[in-house]
């Protein structure tokens, strides 16, 4: 497959910060939204931007919550939005786009992982319907906002599309359900996302990013019982974090999307998965769980997801 997916040398790495990333870069003026900006991750890259001089939307499931989480930081303003319930997408676009304002930036980071068997909406599995679905219909709702010449969206996938490609005859596990392949599925579906909307944005200048943001102890975990944790090399049994499972700081876990979201290194080009602060490789045949894997690039199977997407949301921006 004739790929961009090669390293560009960004001179960052594996335990650069959001703020190592963000130095020299004024992004006074721009707006940006991250879904889920304030916890883990996610509050990490609200409080780089906003010391880089944005204004941030935090769409949020649990407004008090967030509320209380960002009450420190300037410029930030929180509003409602559960991505599992596209009632609530639809209405928080509506509110948006009604305050007449453009968007620089929109990073999708909200996310559940490896969580039981859930079902949302019209019986959607809750991992594809929140993490890709409910993104996907705000992306869309909220195109007319997106800056012309120079928006950037954001998908926040993760290693874990390893797990699996999309299951194309049963994307909802109707037919068994495995947590950890469900979850893959969700993140390989955030790699084609990115695909198919930077394919369909270039011409307008708004370009799509995706994104691996390392491995790191966040909230993400809280459907994990700390045995498998510990199963895992993850932490050991009184909970502390394992130095040989390389996790990142929250500060170094939010460098990529910051990268992916504001870099000069990054103009004119789109639609690659990053990692690492730079553009990511491909997978190695050997199986290891680094750079990205054929099927989560693959254009035709953007265009295939994008098409399934728009017809379980009824929303389609390009249509």
């Amino acid at each position: 497959m004739t790929t961009a997916q090669h390293k560009i040398g960004s001179g960052f790495g594996p335990r650069s910060s959001a703020d190592d990333v963000l130095d020299g870069i004024d992004l006074t003026g721009k707006l940006a939204i991250v879904t889920g900006g304030y916890s883990g991750l996610g509050l990490e890259t609200t409080r780089a931007l906003t010391r880089a001089g944005a204004r941030v939307v935090v769409p949020a499931r649990r407004r008090p919550v967030a509320e209380e989480a960002v009450a420190a930081l300037d410029g930030v303003e929180v509003d409602e939005l559960d991505l599992g319930d596209l009632d609530s997408v639809r209405a928080f676009a509506e509110r948006f786009l009604a305050s007449d304002r453009t968007i620089d930036i929109l990073i999708d980071n909200a996310g559940i992982m490896a969580c039981p068997e859930t079902r949302v909406g019209p019986g959607w599995e809750a991992q594809f319907a929140t993490n890709h679905l409910g993104h996907f219909a705000l992306v869309n709702r909220l195109w007319p906002a997106l800056a012309p010449g120079g928006a950037r969206v954001v998908s926040v996938s993760s290693a874990g599309h390893h797990y699996s490609d999309i299951r194309w005859d049963d994307p909802h596990w109707r037919q068994g359900y495995d947590k950890w392949q469900a979850y893959g599925q969700a993140k390989t579906a955030n790699v084609l996302f990115a695909v198919q909307l930077d394919a369909l944005g270039k011409d307008s200048g708004v370009r799509a990013f995706s994104l691996h943001p390392g491995g790191i102890l966040t909230p993400l975990q809280r459907h994990l019982p700390k045995e498998e944790m510990v199963e895992r090399g993850w932490i050991d049994e009184n909970g502390t974090p394992l130095n040989p499972a390389g996790f990142k700081t929250p500060e170094q876990g939010a460098a990529t999307q910051v990268w992916a979201a504001t870099s000069p290194q990054l103009s004119g080009m789109g639609g690659v998965y990053c990692e690492d602060c730079d553009i990511s490789d491909p997978a190695p045949a050997d199986g290891e769980r680094i750079g990205v894997r054929d099927y989560a690039v693959d254009p035709a199977s953007a265009a295939r997801l994008w098409t399934l997407s728009a017809e379980l949301t009824g929303v389609n921006a390009f249509a």
